[in-house]
């Protein structure tokens, strides 16, 4: 029950309860109040990063950002490791992990495609520089990211989006990594800020 054995990202062998087969057995990973299923994702033998107190703090916050059926939100000034931090923990607990630099000219139905894929692939998605995105793109996009969080928190096996029926694989994440201060970045909606960590 010691803080500093349970702030590790450990990995169980246990009983998977949520398997239609009942006497499976499966491998997870726990940090603190957070247990997720293992991904199983071969990701080839790459390097990993350095594991300081600032990546052991942005763990445990994407952890639990994991266990509330939220998105991660790393922010601060360039070429810090936010998106090295989140592609790590996909690397960590095997799920792919795909990154997207934002800019001005993203638009909310190329925003769409993209997630429509990763809500039914499982996959988890790193989006850069997320806060270069226009104001009124950001608002549809806020819609877009809460149709697919409201359906995870609700269990669903399939959803609405945009008018489209989608299998949804609860595995799903989305992380959005922010340079606040520099010249044209928005400031985020708060309708979009109640969906991450």
């Amino acid at each position: 029950n010691d803080f500093k054995w349970i702030a590790q990202l450990r990995y169980y062998w246990e009983q998977n309860s949520n398997s239609a087969y009942q006497d499976r057995e499966d491998v997870v990973v726990k940090m603190i109040t957070t247990t997720i299923m293992y991904g199983y994702e071969y990701l080839g033998n790459s390097g990993r990063l350095v594991i300081t107190p600032l990546t052991d703090r942005c763990y445990r916050t994407l952890m639990g950002a994991l266990q509330l059926d939220l998105g991660g939100a790393p922010e601060g000034p360039a070429g810090t490791g936010k998106t090295e931090t989140s592609k790590d923990l996909a690397k960590a607990v095997a799920k792919q992990c795909v990154v997207f630099n934002c800019s001005d000219g993203l638009d909310y139905k190329a925003m769409g495609k993209f997630f429509k894929g990763v809500a039914q692939a499982g996959a988890w998605a790193c989006f850069d520089e997320f806060n270069r995105i226009e104001l009124e793109v950001l608002s549809v996009v806020a819609q877009q990211i809460h149709s697919i969080t409201m359906a995870k928190v609700r269990r669903a096996k399939r959803f609405m989006f945009e008018g489209t029926d989608l299998e949804l694989d609860r595995s799903c994440m989305i992380f959005i990594t922010m340079n606040p201060g520099y010249a044209g970045r928005s400031e985020l909606p708060d309708n979009l800020k109640v969906l991450f960590r």
